[in-house]
């Protein structure tokens, strides 16, 4: 029998260990998709406890910050909503959630969290109900006095050297502003534009949210779509001098619905005045904001990034009571492969497609996103379509290596990007290190099975771009 989480653990062959070990194990990290906070890290924030890194609380504006992957297996498990995201004593949060670990064997969470223990506290015994408080002690004074577990800390000892956040069009960027005022800090801090609340038409708040995008470009009203084009092309300006590289937009499904601007303008205008509208008129819409902003990306340099097949906030009840992003969201089927290769035609005949990442929370569309950009690659850069990272509910074992496996058989494994974090917490870039280690294993089965090379040169260069160098030159670093 195997120990728990040992120097060799998924590395299932000489050849992986070799690989990871001598090659990607100390390769830095690009993040180049996440959800932390830039204030936290201009303030150098410090957590006291693991609840509090791992489990979050309530914002001052009532929203929350921590890990919904986490909450959702707690409820799984039968935990009361005090617990899990409630007014719980901090002890009592983290005691829940060791007592759910024990009970998701296979679940990634297992593997993300003791792998988190390990790598930034020392800690080598599974956290159980038995070593819960020691463990809880020990990092609890480690987090509180040991300078290398601030935020920054954390992100050093991590070797990171790009982060790109997630913001909106509307966000002032002052703590991306403060960070870049700095001295060099060792790593970079970069916005990455999330304008969908500008394309979500039939949503509730959109009325009040054009206000607000308005007022970022000093304007009282936009009442056509050229008007709400050219605000986000401001803020794309504004976002691009502050160093932005990657945009990113949370789709539904990918719809395509080419149609005049006369009639986004009447859909526009009817939201607006509070009046539901077809949804063939809100798709019309959103296509041509797309469109818009994947010219502009592509004349700025700037990366486009498409999720989809996501069912989000399902449960309506708590929905009203927690607010989105609190762990009601669902893997959603699409029909979208017809619609996507459209949307690309369409920008690559008028030499408007930028590079651009697609990601699927349904892995069944993995190969037919790998197909369906295998037909608009390019000698700009190699991979300049890209099938994502396995995303959110794919950030598996098996979801990794389905991901990688279908890249390597119907695409270009070596032209890929790599591995993101989309991710709220500061100790989750262990995520990185756990697909580097399915990457070598993947590669370590195929030479050992004669299925490739032997060839030390080459299996280097696999393993060094696909983790690092790959999005280095993808996000012109």
């Amino acid at each position: 029998m195997k120990p728990f989480i040992d120097r060799n653990f998924m590395l299932n062959t000489g050849t992986a260990a070799r690989l990871f070990h001598d090659y990607a194990e100390t390769l830095p990290i690009i993040d180049y998709h996440c959800h932390i906070s830039p204030k936290e890290i201009y303030e150098d924030r410090r957590y006291r406890n693991l609840s509090e890194i791992w489990l979050g609380g309530r914002n001052p504006d009532g929203s929350y910050f921590g890990d919904h992957y986490k909450w959702r297996l707690m409820r799984s498990a039968g935990f009361p909503e005090r617990v899990v995201t409630g007014d719980a004593d901090p002890y009592e949060k983290f005691a829940a959630f060791a007592e759910t670990l024990a009970m998701a064997p296979g679940n990634p969470m297992v593997v993300w969290s003791h792998l988190e223990l390990q790598r930034y506290f020392g800690i080598t015994e599974p956290l159980t109900k038995e070593t819960m408080r020691e463990i809880w002690d020990r990092s609890s004074d480690m987090l509180q006095n040991d300078p290398s577990l601030s935020v920054r800390g954390i992100i050093r000892k991590s070797s990171l050297r790009y982060i790109g956040t997630t913001d909106d069009p509307t966000d002032t960027l002052e703590w991306h502003e403060k960070l870049a005022a700095e001295p060099d800090a060792g790593f970079l801090v970069c916005p990455s534009f999330r304008p969908d609340k500008a394309l979500n038409i039939t949503k509730p708040d959109f009325p009040e949210y054009m206000k607000k995008l308005a007022a970022s470009v000093g304007k009282e009203s936009l009442r056509s779509t050229r008007e709400v084009i050219d605000a986000l092309y401001q803020r794309i300006d504004f976002f691009k001098a502050h160093g932005c590289r990657a945009s990113d937009h949370g789709l539904d499904y990918f719809m395509y619905r080419p149609a005049p601007l006369s009639v986004c303008d009447e859909a526009l205008r009817a939201v607006l005045c509070g009046k539901a509208i077809a949804q063939e008129n809100a798709e019309a819409y959103q296509t041509a904001l797309l469109s818009a902003l994947a010219a502009k990306y592509r004349r700025e340099h700037i990366v486009m990034e498409l999720h989809y097949s996501c069912s989000r906030d399902n449960n309506r009840r708590m929905f009203l009571a927690e607010g989105p992003d609190t762990g009601y969201d669902m893997i959603r089927k699409t029909v979208s492969g017809d619609n996507m290769a459209a949307f690309f035609s369409d920008l690559e005949a008028r030499d408007e497609l930028p590079r651009t990442i697609v990601f699927s929370l349904d892995d069944s569309d993995f190969r037919q996103i790998v197909t369906t950009l295998g037909c608009f690659q390019s000698e700009e850069i190699p991979g300049k379509m890209q099938l994502g990272a396995a995303w959110w509910f794919q950030d598996t074992k098996a979801g990794n290596l389905k991901q990688i496996s279908d890249l390597a058989e119907l695409g270009l494994l070596g032209s890929f990007v790599g591995m993101l974090t989309d991710s709220r917490s500061f100790l989750s870039y262990t995520r990185h290190e756990y697909f580097r280690r399915l990457l070598c294993r993947y590669l370590g089965e195929l030479v050992e099975n004669g299925e490739y090379p032997d060839h030390e040169p080459a299996l280097r260069t696999l393993v060094e771009n696909i983790c690092y160098y790959n999005a280095a030159r993808y996000f012109e670093l």
